[in-house]
């Protein structure tokens, strides 16, 4: 079923800020908060650097109304860097890898194009991109390629 939710980034801290998040909301984190270190080696990508491994990748709380908060650490190492403004994204779960494509180009049009839309090691079709006025945007799509 398509769902909306928010994907926070923070620099190194995600485990602290979700824990925090999960005393005041409740509830448990939806399954077991994936690791850098659970990157599989990928070729033509650089090994994980050790003080990396262990921060959070993805990590996901449902909040009020079942809203789905999601975050990750985004270390300098992998060529992030976290300021106020792009720090939030509106993560979008379309049913359909052609909406998932339909609504990735709309909102790309006129933007930037952050990771094209592809295949990814966790199963889903994922892209993401800042549209023109500025708004990030992630998609994931569950929808398998025939």
């Amino acid at each position: 079923m398509a769902s909306t939710s928010t994907y926070l980034n923070f620099p190194r801290n995600t485990e602290e800020v979700f824990s925090f998040y999960k005393s005041i909301f409740g509830g448990e984190f939806f399954g077991k908060p994936m690791r850098f270190g659970d990157i599989p080696p990928m070729e033509g990508m650089p090994p994980i650097a050790e003080e990396d491994k262990n921060l959070i990748m993805h990590i996901e709380l449902a909040i009020v109304g079942g809203h789905m908060l999601m975050g990750t650490d985004a270390p300098e190492s992998f060529g992030f860097h976290v300021n106020f403004g792009n720090n939030v994204h509106i993560n979008l779960q379309p049913d359909t890898r052609e909406e998932t494509k339909k609504l990735f180009d709309a909102l790309s049009d006129g933007g930037k194009v952050s990771m094209p839309l592809q295949d990814m090691f966790w199963g889903d079709y994922y892209g993401s991109c800042t549209d023109k006025f500025g708004v990030n945007w992630m998609f994931n799509c569950g929808e398998k390629n025939n």
